[in-house]
């Protein structure tokens, strides 16, 4: 049994929302750039007589995707890579050619999140790993060897905690009687901090175990990098379809389409003036305001409740010079 089939309740959020933007046709090519569990994939492919090629960093993604590769047969193609690598991948599988729409669901997936052996939640003990793909380094590895100043500063950074130092502090101090390896060792830390007090109503340990996947997965790397790449491979007319969850990457999405749209003046620090001066909109945006889940979505699916959809329709102009300086660690310290 494969991952999609584990999860036949497997929801994809704000479906509706993404097939009415992307707009699916009859002859036309989509990158589905976080497969997952196939949601959107599955939805595109029956909107229209289309072709998807889908892309999945996570091994476990694409060995459930046998059935709908059985199902629609030729009309779709996966690859194992991330969606940064997505030119590469157009490339490879369309040589000379550029696609209609992109389709990038960010952040983890219900059945990552459902996989106590992958080790994204704190809900349940298992090996503290947190890796999307199946090569890099563990959250274990990173909190096992790293300096408690680099520790906390990734908890600040990529979970927003205010509490980043003493929760490093504890880390450090645990470690040093035994090193880390499950989940509800880790939470249990987190938890002391807080004396199990909840956070804006959420258990203690949620930012510090988001913070570790992004950091983990380079997530905001890869969400930079692979909006650009998506500039560069979508064809004039083409859709790109953004749905994130949480602020770091909706501000990271929000920025990238503004200034491709032309609607702010403000050149990034990363990129000298002249090239930003020169640089005509790639971009026209569908929606001004993200787009949020509706009530009924919400009954049916709460873990919904922080997507937001930002979308925009390719120009003619050119690729706006490379910026992937924009997500790295910043001076604050906590």
């Amino acid at each position: 049994m494969g991952p999609a089939d584990k999860h036949p309740r497997h929801i994809p959020v704000l479906i509706s929302e993404v097939l009415e933007t992307l707009a699916p046709k009859a002859g036309e090519i989509y990158i589905d750039g976080t497969f997952g569990a196939g949601g959107y994939t599955r939805a595109i492919l029956e909107k229209a007589d289309c072709s998807v090629l889908a892309l999945d960093r996570d091994p476990n993604a694409i060995r459930g995707a046998a059935p709908l590769i059985a199902q629609f047969g030729r009309r779709l193609k996966i690859i194992e890579t991330p969606f940064s690598q997505m030119e590469d991948a157009v490339g490879a599988e369309l040589p000379g050619q550029q696609v209609d729409g992109v389709v990038l669901d960010i952040g983890v997936s219900s059945m990552q999140l459902d996989d106590a052996e992958r080790g994204f939640s704190f809900q349940s003990d298992g090996p503290l790993d947190m890796r999307m793909s199946s090569s890099g380094m563990s959250a274990a590895d990173f909190l096992n060897t790293a300096d408690e100043e680099d520790i906390a500063n990734v908890i600040y950074e990529f979970g927003e905690e205010h509490r980043s130092r003493a929760i490093a502090r504890a880390i450090v101090k645990r470690r040093v009687d035994a090193p880390f390896s499950r989940t509800l060792e880790l939470a249990d830390v987190v938890s002391r901090v807080f004396h199990g007090r909840k956070v804006d109503g959420r258990h203690p340990a949620t930012r510090t175990f988001q913070a570790l996947r992004i950091f983990v997965n380079d997530e905001l790397g890869e969400l930079t990098t692979g909006l650009a790449a998506a500039e560069r491979i979508l064809k004039p007319g083409g859709r790109l379809v953004v749905v994130s969850f949480h602020s770091l990457e909706d501000r990271i999405v929000k920025k990238f389409l503004t200034e491709r749209s032309g609607k702010t003046a403000g050149a990034s620090r990363h990129q000298p003036p002249e090239l930003i001066k020169s640089a005509d909109p790639s971009f026209r945006l569908v929606n001004s305001r993200p787009l949020t889940p509706s009530k009924g979505e919400l009954e049916v699916n709460p873990r919904s409740r922080s997507a937001r959809l930002r979308a925009a329709i390719r120009l003619d102009a050119a690729a706006w010079p490379l910026d992937t300086g924009a997500t790295g660690l910043s001076q604050h310290r906590r």
